[in-house]
């Protein structure tokens, strides 16, 4: 059965990629079409990429047949439904009651929201027992670790079904209970929030914070981490946390990143964000 996911973005079009490399089927969903295009080229690029240095065992071409890209989401014979749309709660919850109307009760809805408490989609479905978490970190071919989120209404058989689903995508899963940031958000505020500080108050320049702390044993530093996943998605994320922990100080947002986001310096993406890009 075709796993659907709901948006075309660079993480809707990664856990898509990461399905049919590991032999599943995937519908990618966008009323795009212009961003469905760039999705399927984008995901044939890194297929073909991973064929050629032998980390994929089937051509991309192969792969590529068990992709379909679409307007709308098929409704039969679909197992789960993941959604990975902007992190814009009222979106979600907008989205995930279309969903709880639209797919029977069989059917397992996802959402790979990074910081938005599961709890708040759950409180617009009539089956919030079959709705969780499935946060995939970026680039998710690369990424490990996945977080299943169980909110305050998610079943047990929904977590079997999750771990069942990521084991097959060869990835390892952790159970984390729905609070602000889940785990890992939670933990790297810290990471970044302090890296800001520190540079910001002249106590180290940015790549010397980047190098001591890929000497320490991290695979990057904090800024090159922000540019890669995305400076406004970092500076997102950090204010989601900040919010749902009644502005609690640790979390609160660096004018720093705030200004690199108003400027349009989103990090890799943009050509420019902590570091400049060609």
């Amino acid at each position: 059965m075709p796993t659907v996911i709901i948006g075309s973005g660079t993480m809707g079009s990664g856990i898509a990629e990461v399905i049919v490399a590991r032999g599943g089927s995937a519908v990618l969903v966008d009323p795009d079409a212009s961003a469905r295009e760039r999705a399927q080229v984008r995901i044939a690029k890194n297929l073909s990429r991973s064929f050629e240095k032998g980390r994929l065992a089937e051509r991309a071409e192969d792969c590529l047949a068990r992709l379909e890209m679409s307007g709308t989401a098929p409704v039969d014979g679909v197992e789960w439904v993941i959604e990975a749309v902007p992190e814009n709660v009222q979106l979600k919850q907008r989205l995930f009651g279309e969903l709880d109307a639209q797919y029977p009760e069989t059917v397992w809805l996802a959402s790979n929201t990074s910081s938005i408490a599961i709890g708040r989609l759950q409180s617009r479905t009539r089956h919030p027992e079959r709705v969780g978490g499935l946060h995939f970190f970026n680039p998710v071919p690369r990424m490990q670790l996945v977080e299943i989120i169980r909110g305050l209404e998610t079943s047990e058989d929904y977590l079997a079904a999750a771990r069942t689903l990521t084991e097959r995508l060869g990835k390892t899963s952790v159970v984390v209970p729905d609070r602000p940031g889940f785990l890992v958000n939670r933990v790297a505020r810290s990471y970044y929030l302090e890296a800001l500080r520190m540079v910001d108050e002249g106590e180290a320049p940015m790549a010397v914070v980047d190098e001591i702390m890929e000497g320490a044993g991290f695979p990057m530093g904090p800024f090159r981490v922000m540019d890669l996943v995305g400076v406004d998605v970092n500076l997102s994320v950090t204010q989601s946390v900040y919010e749902q922990t009644y502005y609690d100080e640790r979390y609160r947002p660096h004018p720093w990143q705030e200004d690199l986001v108003e400027r349009g310096y989103w990090g890799r993406k943009s050509g420019r964000g902590f570091y400049r890009y060609e």
